[in-house]
């Protein structure tokens, strides 16, 4: 079976490097799926989970944004930051989503509600992709 190399790469450094046989994952414009020889691209990520298969398995990243760079043989995810499951610190996770729920509740004008609500969307992804990995 052919692959593409993946490298996802946050400001801190690199995440991950290795060869997969398919990259899905959701950019602003809709869900993509990546196969060896696909024509070169470039798209805006959304904050979701990265799925990576390999010989009958599957990993999954926790991205926060960031860019897609497809090329034939490599695929870049340049993010603001992305983690894998065994990196994902579950109850900070836990307690960001409770601190961005009550923020979402409250009708006080000086909850910046469009930072709550990206908060809870990491939050929700960060404990979706550890859950879902084991």
């Amino acid at each position: 079976m052919k692959t593409l190399t993946v490298s996802v790469v946050t400001p801190d450094g690199p995440v991950l490097e290795d060869a997969f046989e398919m990259v899905s994952c959701k950019a602003e414009s809709g869900e993509l799926g990546v196969l060896p020889g696909h024509i070169p691209m470039v798209a805006p990520l959304t904050i979701s989970a990265v799925r990576l298969k390999k010989e009958g398995s599957s990993e999954r990243i926790a991205v926060n944004g960031g860019f897609l760079e497809v090329r034939p043989e490599k695929v870049t995810i340049l993010a603001q930051s992305a983690e894998k499951p065994s990196e994902i610190d579950v109850e900070r996770a836990r307690k960001a989503k409770e601190r961005a729920e009550r923020r979402l509740q409250t009708k006080q004008e000086d909850v910046d509600f469009k930072r709550a609500e990206m908060a809870l969307r990491r939050a929700i992804n960060r404990l979706d992709v550890f859950e879902n990995n084991f």
